[in-house]
């Protein structure tokens, strides 16, 4: 199974200078509730803005065309071949970004698991792909309201592949 996992503004946006567009706590709760037990597979700059490095209790797996690359806590591979390869059939696989990785692992995944933010990013220079509605059927969407640690209205929303 190979799920994308994102959070996205209204314009598809998912980050500005290699950092996420908006805090949201429920967002990371989620992430963290998705992923732990899992493969993530991300490149090596999504890599390099975790702030501690490699996630805990989760298979860390990073893309890379630097050969000699050695990250602690984290397998390196050089295409995203290779990376799945890796991984045994029955392995819930998250990618969990940058763009190019998102649209590369894209035609490949089962599963869409988007935070869809209602608000627009004043900044931005990272995008996720393009939502085909031919190729994704929402699945389920869970609607939440701004609050004191939300600053806007967000929806959790998984699309599987019709």
């Amino acid at each position: 199974m190979i799920s994308l996992i994102a959070a996205v503004d209204r314009r598809m946006a998912i980050g500005f200078q290699n950092r996420l567009l908006f805090w949201l706590p429920n967002d990371l709760k989620r992430f963290k509730t998705l992923t732990t037990g899992h493969t993530i597979l991300m490149g090596r700059k999504t890599f390099e803005s975790l702030p501690k490095g490699a996630l805990p209790n989760r298979r860390n797996v990073v893309l890379s065309s630097q050969e000699s690359l050695r990250l602690p806590g984290a397998e390196v591979f050089r295409s995203l071949e290779e990376a799945l390869a890796s991984c045994h059939p029955d392995e819930h696989v998250y990618i969990i970004g940058g763009e190019s990785l998102y649209r590369q692992a894209l035609p490949l995944a089962d599963e869409l698991c988007l935070t869809e933010i209602d608000a627009e990013a004043p900044q931005a220079d990272a995008w996720f792909p393009p939502v085909d509605r031919s190729v994704w059927q929402e699945k389920s969407r869970d609607a939440r309201p701004a609050d004191e640690k939300h600053p806007c209205p967000y929806a959790f929303v998984d699309y599987v592949r019709r």
